[in-house]
């Protein structure tokens, strides 16, 4: 495919920033190479999903006497009776009292497309995002798509907030006249992809304190695509919908039944209790899609109702720990801390976040990732991850797609090429 100039005026300005998604390139890389075990995409495992659960759902939807309503158009907040039951779920996960009746809730293609939602109606080319280090990727491409400047969130040795880090960040623009551009922060609370890392409620109270302290209130997207996906313990810390410092800051909350079902109905939701934001991102969604698929939103209003999405969550926790604690194993047996690595074992999510030697580039055109490739494993650069000033050692595995022997070789894999680098460098010292 020929393109054709970046400045090339045929199109907007949004048109010439458009770059191919690295997404769309690692999916690619894995699926024209049937040898290579793919450790880069974030899907789910395909023998999990839940097939017989969505059979049933469907005989019983289209088998009611008013079964042809759920193949007709849908409104464009989504099916009230679904969001009363997101709403309900929230409240409890939050154990917070009242569920509420859904009004704060709109329903989306995945929740991919509230935060394109977000973003579109509260940034101008040249405004600055404020994101965690590290951070998930194709929201970084979709930030800088929209001419997003993207700032990274002052983190600690440990991997958490750097409070005086974050005061200090505010301070430099405030002198240097750029808080006013400072429009949103955004935050992968819950089991983080990539680093597998939850925030703390003093971490969510902190991050406000300090923007109320610079008389600055920008949104607060909170990303919770994996709070369901624990493996032992939810996650103790209440969403930014909840804590009473953040009380006076615009928020919106994404979650999805996409990870935690089944991927390929595409039904994400947002919360956002400020109603005028929310009205804005109505109208633009409805520009767009006139609403979400109201089939696919009905299926998964179906199984919440019956229990069925909770009986295949538990089982999806279950099944992901398992393949977590087997491609944890694989590094154990093959020695990859020895060689320079560090990695904290993940809690829930889909996802190990490695940091290798100080002195490894893992980077698209490394020699690490070519080896990589060459001995069949594919994985995701962890300099992607950043909005700014990216490491060049780190490195996204997922453990969610392949089976546990897939994995296990994979893992193997990884390890090869990781011992191959640290041979190379011992013979450069």
């Amino acid at each position: 495919m020929t393109y054709g100039s970046a400045s090339d005026e045929r199109y907007s300005l949004l048109g010439q920033r458009l770059t191919p998604p690295e997404i769309t390139r690692l999916m690619r890389t894995a699926l024209e190479n049937p040898d290579l075990l793919s450790l880069a995409a974030g899907f789910t495992d395909t023998w999990t999903l839940p097939r017989e659960e969505v059979r049933h759902a469907v005989d019983t939807l289209l088998a009611e006497p008013a079964g042809a309503e759920v193949l007709q158009y849908g409104t464009n907040q989504g099916r009230p009776r679904l969001r009363e039951l997101l709403a309900a779920r929230l409240a409890q996960q939050d154990a917070a009292p009242g569920a509420g009746d859904g009004e704060e809730i709109f329903v989306t293609n995945g929740s991919q497309q509230a935060l394109a939602l977000a973003l579109q109606t509260l940034c101008d080319p040249g405004d600055i995002v404020l994101v965690e280090r590290p951070t998930y990727f194709v929201f970084l491409e979709l930030a800088r798509g929209l001419g997003i400047e993207l700032r990274s969130l002052p983190t600690a040795d440990e991997g958490g907030l750097d409070p005086a880090g974050l005061e200090q960040l505010l301070a430099n623009l405030a002198k240097n006249g750029c808080l006013n551009r400072l429009k949103a922060i955004y935050l992968v609370s819950y089991y983080s992809n990539p680093s597998s890392r939850s925030l703390s409620e003093g971490e969510k109270d902190a991050i406000g304190t300090a923007l109320a302290r610079h008389g600055t209130y920008p949104a607060l997207i909170e990303d919770a695509a994996y709070r369901d996906l624990y493996f032992d313990a939810p996650h103790p810390s209440r969403s930014i919908l909840r804590l009473d410092s953040l009380a006076a800051f615009p928020r919106l909350y994404a979650g999805t039944c996409t990870k935690a079902f089944a991927t390929g109905l595409k039904v994400g939701y947002a919360v956002c209790p400020d109603e005028a934001w929310r009205e804005r991102m109505l109208y633009l969604k409805g520009q767009h899609d006139f609403g979400t698929a109201n089939f696919n939103q009905a299926i998964v209003e179906r199984v919440l109702e019956t229990g069925d999405y909770d009986r295949c969550l538990e089982g999806l926790r279950q099944h992901y720990r398992r393949k977590r604690d087997a491609l944890s194993a694989v590094f154990a047996r093959e020695d990859l801390a020895a060689m320079g690595w560090h990695w904290e074992m993940p809690q829930g999510g889909l996802y190990f976040w490695l940091r290798g030697p100080v002195d490894l580039d893992t980077g698209t055109e490394s020699a690490f990732c070519r080896q990589a490739l060459e001995n069949g494993v594919l994985y995701v650069p962890g300099g992607l991850c950043y909005g700014d000033d990216p490491p060049p050692n780190y490195v996204r595995i997922s453990f969610g797609v392949l089976q546990e022997a897939e994995l296990a070789e994979a893992g193997r894999r990884f390890a090869a090429t990781a011992r191959a680098a640290a041979v190379r460098q011992e013979k450069l010292t």
